[in-house]
């Protein structure tokens, strides 16, 4: 499965894999007529002078003798039976985020391909089914808006956030009531403040191809009127539009010799619909959430010959939700209040390429008021976020973690496994429902979820990807669980993977935790096998599916944030979050992990590994850590334990480090705790010590063996 942002090139993508694999016979599914016939040129485009026919199949062509035949789920589902079973060696179900629906699991079934590939740009569920089920969970690209900007798969945009007239007052107004939203937005006076802003920021491209997004089809409907009215000929569209209808006006909007300018639309055009021209995009109605948001800013940044950047105007009202913007903008699913405060501060420095992004300082100031009273880890707001993301999801309940994989913007899941010990805790108290709480009363299957969850975000994948292979089978050499690793990453050593299996077996437990936990495996004669009780867990259908999603959850997510790099042993990535207990395992520590933590300097052999608060408290403006800080993006001061001096062993390794062969790993955070939650760390390298002075404690000039990123020295440094 693939999942990239809209824009990015899915379908050429297809057309290179299917152009190395070579099929004698190929099958491209599509929902919609119009994506084939776009579909079909790619292909031939891409594959000329391969003694390829190319063929359609639809309600009004049937071309099924052609080699690589591109049809619609509908034809498809009424004559599949006409081809044989095993005919098409390579599958592509294109918008794959619609494979559950009926009519494609009938041809699901029905087909046995070599190779299927599913793409999508918002793998959503649309019934009780699981996308990411139908494609054995391996999702080989996930490509979010980010990374699209990064790898110039898409055009830059230039955002411009303006804050609304005067006059106009959401403060009192739940983000639901669309009809009192609606007669609050329908003024006069705010149509020509639009249309003079628009004026003000221009587009690129010769004619204005714009796509405006309302609250409610009365609030299109006014503004397609009005703008008509004022010069600027629009229509307005949504769901009850027929295709034809939708595609008659899209072909309008694209055509440069039209007079059609604006399309204002609600809900319909925020997935699935392709305007590769639109230079221009309003936002107009207040933003609930960082998913739409995203999906209605995507809808312009397909590359087109006629444009070189994306304007995109939003008009900022006073609402209690106005903040959820930085959240989208930031791009990062995981984040925190400071590094948001900074990336609206510094106006999204962040952003990769050529983006730029402004507010007014109205709207900026407003967000980060509503930023700093906002608590991101408390049960109120999580809950908002949870209730946010189930509207998203057809209002159906997220059962699994790996749903939130579904949307660019979507909350991270792992700040509900935080608040409530495992996902299935945090639906039972907020879904207050039945069922739930009657799974979480068997104790051996409570334990081993809690277990588990405890884990999340995996930091290395070999124990996730040990009990992978023991869901399937009762036990497991250590060479089979090498083999097994190295699919997912490029290299391993022996010595962490038999690491990860005493890990598993509790080996390195303080007795709280051993009476917490879940022993799963255990090792006899050199052999891993799953514990009784792992596998009496596993025998119950319903217990075993929540074991699975959160196996598959780490090891997708890991994947995803690591990719398939060896990062040697203490295995840390530059720049990732780690916690002091992480430390430990990825170390290969083989003493009691707990014991890890409490003190700023913690060692295992010749790896020293410094833990470094910046500032004291959040709250707190001149709250400066003068002994341990940044000199520059080069260097670092850093103050010894008190007791150290000089002259000690300890003392002499730390002033000596490279002729010792000491390592010094250094690990920063901002800030010990916020909105009472402890912070994690982030990794910044190895320094070597360049001068010291002092005794008790020694103060030590650091040089990084890697400069520190502009922006995070920024996140760092930066008082908000």
């Amino acid at each position: 499965m693939v999942i990239a942002a809209t824009g990015t090139g899915k379908t050429y993508m297809s057309a290179f894999d299917v152009k190395n694999y070579k099929p004698k016979k190929l099958l491209f599914v599509v929902h919609r007529e119009e994506i084939l016939k776009k579909a079909l040129e790619t292909f031939k485009f891409l594959l000329p002078n391969e003694n390829i026919t190319f063929g359609l199949l639809t309600g009004n062509t049937k071309d099924k003798n052609a080699d690589y035949i591109f049809s619609t789920i509908q034809t498809l589902s009424r004559c599949y039976h006409e081809f044989g079973k095993e005919e098409f060696e390579y599958i592509i179900y294109d918008e794959a985020h619609h494979t559950t629906s009926p009519s494609y699991q009938i041809v699901m079934n029905y087909f046995i391909p070599k190779f299927m590939l599913g793409m999508t740009a918002t793998p959503e569920r649309s019934d009780n089914m699981n996308v990411f089920d139908l494609f054995n969970n391996n999702v080989a690209i996930e490509v979010r808006l980010h990374e699209a900007l990064e790898e110039n798969l898409i055009i830059p945009f230039h955002y411009f956030g303006i804050t609304d007239i005067e006059g106009i007052d959401l403060s009192d107004v739940d983000i639901d009531d669309i009809a009192e939203i609606t007669k609050r937005l329908n003024v006069n006076k705010r149509v020509d403040f639009i249309i003079e802003r628009m004026n003000f920021y221009s587009h690129d491209g010769d004619k204005r191809k714009c796509l405006g997004f309302c609250a409610s089809i009365e609030h299109a409907k006014y503004m397609a009127d009005e703008f008509t009215k004022r010069g600027y000929p629009s229509v307005y569209l949504h769901g009850e539009h027929s295709p034809d209808e939708r595609t008659y006006f899209i072909n309008r909007l694209e055509d440069d010799k039209d007079e059609l300018q604006v399309i204002f639309s609600v809900d319909i055009f925020n997935e699935g619909v392709d305007i590769p021209s639109i230079n221009t995009v309003l936002m107009l109605r207040p933003t609930s959430s960082p998913i739409v948001f995203i999906q209605q800013l995507g809808r312009g940044l397909r590359k087109h010959e006629s444009k070189s950047f994306l304007t995109v105007l939003d008009f900022i009202g006073n609402h209690s939700k106005v903040f959820l913007i930085a959240i989208a903008l930031n791009g990062s699913r995981y984040y925190d209040k400071e590094s948001l405060k900074v990336a609206v501060s510094t106006g999204f420095a962040n952003m990769p390429g050529a983006t730029h992004i402004q507010m007014d300082e109205i709207s900026k100031e407003r967000i980060l008021e509503q930023i700093d009273r906002e608590n991101f880890n408390s049960l109120k707001y999580l809950r908002e976020e949870y209730f946010e993301f189930k509207k998203m999801n057809q209002r159906k309940i997220p059962y699994l973690l790996m749903d939130y994989l579904k949307y660019d913007g979507a909350p991270d899941p792992v700040k509900f496994i935080n608040r409530e010990k495992t996902y299935l805790h945090f639906l039972a108290k907020t879904e207050k429902k039945e069922g739930i709480k009657k799974l979480l009363l068997n104790d051996a299957f409570e334990r081993t979820l809690k277990d588990l969850s405890a884990r999340l975000p995996l930091k290395r994948i070999y124990e996730f990807v040990i009990l992978k292979i023991l869901l399937e089978q009762h036990e497991i050499t250590m060479k089979e669980a090498k083999s097994e690793i190295l699919k997912h990453v490029e290299k391993v050593d022996d010595d962490s993977i038999r690491h990860a299996f005493e890990v598993l077996n509790q080996d390195y437990c303080d007795r709280g935790q051993i009476n917490r936990g879940a022993k799963l495996l255990e090792i006899k004669n050199g052999k891993v096998s799953r514990t009784e009780m792992f596998y009496l867990v596993l025998q119950h259908d319903q217990y075993r599916k929540y074991i699975k999603d959160v196996i598959h959850y780490g090891i997708f997510r890991y994947e995803k944030e690591f990719k398939r790099d060896y990062y040697g042993v203490p295995h840390f990535k530059l720049y990732e979050q780690y916690q002091m207990m992480d430390v430990a395992l990825l170390s290969n520590y083989r003493k009691v992990h707990s014991s890890f933590r409490g003190s700023g300097l913690l060692t295992n052999g010749n790896e020293y590994f410094l833990f470094i608060d910046l500032h004291k408290e959040a709250n707190i403006k001149e709250s400066i850590n003068y002994k341990d800080k940044f000199i520059d993006r080069r260097y670092f001061q850093w103050q010894t334990p008190n007791s150290t001096a000089q002259s000690s062993e300890r003392g002499q390794s730390i002033i000596f480090n490279q002729v010792r062969g000491i390592h010094l790993h250094l690990f920063a955070r901002k800030y010990r705790e916020i909105d009472g939650k402890t912070e994690p760390y982030i990794y910044i390298g190895k320094g070597n010590t360049v001068h010291y002075e002092g005794e008790k404690p020694i103060t030590v000039k650091l040089e990084l063996e890697h400069e520190i990123p502009a922006n995070l020295y920024t996140e760092f440094t930066q008082m908000v």
